[in-house]
């Protein structure tokens, strides 16, 4: 099995994108896991879906995710108790 970073330089290479930066990877890390202690563990991928293709950097869409989590009661690790 081939670690993450390289199978991703490989599907930025194929998908004709752009390279992360260490922060932006970290950021959509950080958005995959507030939004999976948040909902159901499918929430990650779709949140992070849904903030690329509605144009967020990953910090922007991180910092909604953490809103949202805090108004529902919740930090990054689920809910508050």
């Amino acid at each position: 099995m081939t670690n993450a970073l390289p199978w991703i330089e490989e599907f930025v290479t194929a998908a004709k994108g752009e390279a992360l930066s260490d922060e932006e990877r970290e950021a959509i890390l950080a958005l995959a896991g507030v939004a999976a202690h948040s909902s159901e563990r499918t929430a990650a991928p779709l949140t992070c879906w849904v903030a690329a293709a509605a144009g967020l950097s990953p910090v922007a869409a991180l910092e909604i995710a953490r809103s949202l989590a805090n108004q529902q009661g919740q930090d990054e690790r689920g809910p508050i108790e």
